[in-house]
Formats: C-alpha cells, sequence, structure tokens
C-alpha cells in the first residue's frame, strides 16, 4: 500500500478511435501505461450537436496513474495530439491520488515511489 500524495489519475475521455493516439503521447512524455475502456454519451440531442454536425456519442475513456513531477509533461502531451483545446474534440480532467493498492512495482521506483 502506497499513501502519498505525488500521484495523480488523467482521465481524457475523446472519440471512438482516438484513444491509440493519446495513450502514444502520454507514453512518449513519460507514461508507463494506461487503461482504455469504451462509453457512451448521454447529453441530449441538443447537446451531441455541433455547428450542426451530430457529434458520435460513443467515447473512449483513457486513464493515466502518473506522479505529479510527470502531470504537467503528459497533459500537455495529450492535449496537443487529441487537439483538446479545439471545442468538441475531448476532455481532460485530473484528481488527485492519495491512496494506492496493488501495483507492486510502486517498491522498485514506479509511480508513488
Amino acid at each position: 500500500m502506497n499513501d502519498t500524495d505525488n500521484n495523480a489519475l488523467i482521465v481524457v475521455v475523446v472519440e471512438r478511435g482516438k484513444a491509440d493516439a493519446i495513450v502514444a503521447a502520454a507514453r512518449e512524455a513519460g507514461a508507463s501505461g494506461a487503461t482504455v475502456f469504451f462509453a457512451r454519451g448521454t447529453g441530449t440531442e441538443a447537446h451531441l450537436s455541433f455547428f450542426r454536425i451530430q457529434v458520435d456519442a460513443m467515447k473512449e475513456v483513457v486513464l493515466l496513474l502518473v506522479t505529479q513531477s510527470q502531470l504537467r509533461a503528459i497533459v500537455g502531451a495529450i492535449t496537443s495530439v487529441g487537439r483538446l483545446t479545439e471545442p468538441g474534440t475531448g476532455i481532460l480532467f485530473t484528481v488527485p491520488v492519495g491512496l494506492i493498492v496493488g501495483l507492486e512495482y510502486l517498491k522498485t521506483g514506479g509511480v508513488g515511489t
């Protein structure tokens, strides 16, 4: 068990098919890995269109556990590759992580040490 405030969870929600590029950019910026899963948006029809273009409700969610020292570089790489500053391309947010259980490599210099 690792009890530290030195970690963060990066959550990225993008259109289906974009996660591979997000993960590649994150790994190049120092992330050790990621978890990717499919999700479905539940916005109303009014929210699912953008400039009269229908937005696909099927999404990919990328989760990355990183140290605070890695955070800015990885977020920058993801934002650039995913063009997340452009409207309708996705969303990224971070969550502080204080307790980690189950990652054995933490003892040998991985995330959170």
